[in-house]
């Protein structure tokens, strides 16, 4: 894939100013102070790629770079060298977070913090967690290079295990910093490792961990950049999402129960079939959230059927339930109407069905004054850009329970995200990291 010169990025933004539309309005482009360098973003996300790549493999092969890995750790290393490049003092605190701040104009002012994670999934992509962190290290670049000094501090993260890989849960850094931690916690286990010795191996203190823990109002403000991970963007044509806020998850475990018994032997009528039932219910959870206009999703995501042999009628069903919206009074409403088709299809199928709630996460909504500062920043750049909800969980959702949240998406080519087929064009990256910079200029006046 070839990478535009400079100029010519700079020409193809000054083109698409002729007639940008941000919400419906035609703004007018304008001069940046400062612009990130897309060369050198774009050099450093093929050269993290590096860590945690296949044996053999290209940029194309994506990256499997898990927490707490010691591909996590190469990773990290490079990074925190890449900031001690650019003149700051990286410092790691005890949940395994790496900060890195320029001062202000004002220190008694609270800074901006922005950046995002560089973890990934197994057999993930390049872009997703990188393209924020990276970007993040620019802007502060960007800005030494003018000497341009903001009033409010300004200070870069790159989150710890934002992947839900490692103990089989997500957001660990920026929950941990945002209060969601208990002693006990430092004693699970995930592959013959506690979660202590996982943070202490990528340079966190859990003796201290509760020193990592930041309250309410510590930043004025938190930007995310980071890739759409689904096809909205792309499919539309438009270069920026402004997120409205990370969506609420409600997870059901749900039970089917019948009886097992033998395939050749019971007549069709006498049949208690824990899978007819879970099928009728995956169907039935299709149609319900289909049925309500919006952005609201509903899945299926997995299916377990006992005794699971081709010659006995399954006895028991075993699936997940997950709906995602950034309404939870939506999802209380849609939740009902499945257990009431669950009570039908229960009665017709002579099973039972039993559902137990086993997940709630509540939705964390942008700011509005966040959202205008991003959309002006886009507008300043030419840009247009489109308001949207983040179906995927960021570490942005933690954050909002301490200050303002922010997140600007780019979009992801396909809607392709968790996979080494994720990509996100290097034009867009290069876009999304200058709105980055502008919303940091636009907050700090704020």
């Amino acid at each position: 894939m070839s990478h535009p010169s400079r100029r010519v990025f700079l020409t193809s933004l000054a083109t698409a100013a002729m007639a940008p539309v941000v919400r419906g309005r035609r703004v007018l482009a304008q001069n940046l102070p400062a612009r990130v360098d897309a060369t050198a973003l774009r050099q450093r996300i093929e050269a993290l790629s590096m860590f945690g790549r296949p044996s053999a493999g290209t940029f194309a092969d994506g990256v499997s770079r898990v927490a707490y890995s010691d591909a996590d750790v190469a990773g990290r290393r490079y990074s925190i060298d890449l900031m001690h490049a650019a003149g700051l003092d990286p410092r790691v605190d005890p949940a395994g977070n790496i900060f890195g701040r320029r001062a202000g104009t004002d220190e008694s002012l609270p800074p901006i913090l922005f950046g995002s994670h560089i973890d990934s999934v197994p057999n993930g992509g390049n872009f997703d967690g990188d393209l924020g962190s990276l970007a993040a290290l620019g802007a502060l670049e960007a800005l030494a290079a003018v000497n341009l000094r903001t009033r409010h501090p300004l200070e870069m993260v790159i989150w710890s295990a934002e992947e839900g890989v490692a103990f089989g849960r997500g957001l660990n850094g920026s929950r941990i910093v945002a209060g969601d931690v208990k002693p006990a916690d430092l004693d699970a286990v995930w592959n013959g490792m506690t979660r202590a010795d996982a943070i202490r191996k990528i340079g966190g203190d859990p003796g201290r961990i509760m020193d990592a823990i930041r309250s309410r109002g510590a930043h004025h403000c938190y930007l995310e950049l980071h890739i759409e991970q689904g096809g909205t963007l792309e499919r539309e044509g438009i270069p920026v999402g402004v997120v409205e806020g990370i969506v609420s998850i409600d997870r059901y475990d749900v039970t089917a129960t019948g009886f097992a018994n033998h395939a050749g032997t019971t007549p069709m009528a006498d049949r208690q079939d824990a899978l007819l039932a879970a099928s009728h219910l995956t169907i039935a959870v299709r149609q319900i959230v289909d049925s309500e206009p919006g952005r609201h999703v509903g899945t299926v995501g997995r299916l377990d059927v006992t005794p699971n042999a081709p010659n006995v009628i399954p006895g028991v069903a075993q699936l997940t339930i997950e709906l995602r919206d950034l309404s939870s009074e939506k999802l209380t409403r849609l939740a009902e109407r499945i257990r009431l088709r669950a009570a039908e299809i229960a009665r017709d199928t002579k099973a039972s069905i039993e559902f137990t709630s086993s997940n709630h996460s509540a939705p964390a909504n942008a700011a509005l004054d966040v959202q205008e500062a991003i959309e002006r920043s886009a507008g300043r750049l030419g840009l247009a850009s489109q308001r949207m909800p983040s179906g995927a969980g960021h570490d942005a959702q933690m954050m909002a329970q301490l200050s303002p949240m922010g997140m600007i998406f780019v979009p992801s080519v396909r809607g392709v995200s968790h996979s080494p087929l994720e990509l996100t064009r290097w034009e867009d990256c290069a876009r999304g990291a200058d709105v980055l910079l502008g919303t940091v200029l636009e907050m700090d006046r704020a």
